[in-house]
């Protein structure tokens, strides 16, 4: 009992003290960019007594900038713990897997389709994006699912090579789409695809957070089903537990978390990676723990890799993806090297 309540304790004082340096990555965002805005008018503008200027900075550019980030960072977190425990396979990943070339792939052929048609501008075509990119990404889930199942189940060998094959396939259609395109077109996907978050907005994030609503908490309570998989075969079959069901039903919320956010962040790569591994190694094997944690770390991850990218080559930015990738990249090739 001592020791459950050290590990209670332990856990409260990770999510505490990543929700603390959540607020400190907001603030030093608001402050940070093109404009320094000190602390003294950021506190004014708040209550309502900023400048117009700090006004339009804050609620119009930065603000939303932060919020996407934190969501797509839970997003992709939660869908890589997710896929590293069904598969068990420590290098599952949205990104490493193809699951985000294939939301890529779809939003790609959707703006090369609807260029020059009304629709395309409306503020209505933010909201239809993240259902493009869930398509996009369930058809590149349906063809990992199908080749990397063998004798009865998912083998984490064969859905890693498949993911990465799949990975390729998807970013070379994207090419062959993008050369086709007209020249605005073709610059909006580029940005998009460098996995930027510089033109985020509040109707991107409404139209992101109806998803994450739904899903985060769905993954949340099929947490428990989750350390049940995570067991041999034989006990979860004895626990009552239907594994394929399951299993496929858990690839559908990490399928539709990654797409939803890939739609509105772009593919954000190895994110989905690391964030599990550092909330396994802090707080061990229980999803209970290992979800918030890794949601609350993917968060804080994309937040300061943004805050990162505009301080590096300042005026110029970079992208949140490259950032991350750097930090992400070397810790793949480790685990790679590490795994049997």
């Amino acid at each position: 009992m001592q020791g459950l309540r050290k590990e209670r304790i332990r856990f409260s004082i990770y999510i505490l003290g990543s929700i603390m340096l959540i607020i400190i990555g907001i603030l030093i965002s608001i402050h940070t960019g093109y404009l320094d805005i000190p602390i003294s008018r950021m506190i004014a503008t708040f209550l309502g007594k900023g400048t117009s200027a700090d006004i339009l900075t804050i609620f119009e550019f930065r603000l939303p900038r932060i919020v996407i980030a934190l969501l797509v960072g839970m997003g992709i977190a939660i869908s890589g713990t997710i896929l590293q425990s069904i598969s068990k396979n420590p290098l599952a990943d949205p990104g490493v897997l193809g699951i985000n070339a294939g939301a890529g792939f779809a939003i790609v052929t959707y703006t090369f389709f609807i260029q020059g048609l009304i629709f395309a501008g409306s503020p209505l075509s933010v909201f239809v994006m993240p259902l493009i990119a869930l398509l996009g990404a369930l058809f590149a889930a349906g063809i990992i699912y199908l080749l990397a199942w063998r004798k009865g189940s998912l083998s984490p060998t064969r859905m890693l090579l498949v993911g990465i094959g799949v990975n390729a396939a998807f970013g070379a259609a994207i090419t062959v789409i993008q050369l086709k395109m007209e020249p605005t077109d073709f610059m909006k996907t580029v940005v998009w695809l460098s996995r930027s978050i510089w033109s985020s907005s509040w109707t991107m994030i409404f139209a992101l957070l109806p998803w994450l609503l739904l899903f985060i908490p769905l993954a949340f309570y099929k947490s428990r089903v989750l350390d049940i998989l995570s067991l041999n075969e034989i006990t979860a079959i004895g626990v009552g537990i239907s594994l394929n069901k399951e299993r496929r039903n858990l690839l559908l919320i990490a399928v539709l978390l990654a797409g939803a956010c890939v739609a509105v962040g772009g593919g954000i790569t190895f994110l989905g990676l690391v964030a599990p591994h550092i909330a396994r190694r802090l707080v061990g094997s229980w999803h209970q723990r290992i979800l918030p944690l890794s949601a609350c770390i993917g968060a804080l991850l994309v937040l300061f890799a943004d805050i990162l990218g505009r301080i590096v080559m300042s005026p110029a930015e970079l992208p949140v993806g490259i950032i991350l990738s750097m930090i992400g990249a070397p810790y793949f090739i480790y685990l790679l090297l590490k795994t049997k």
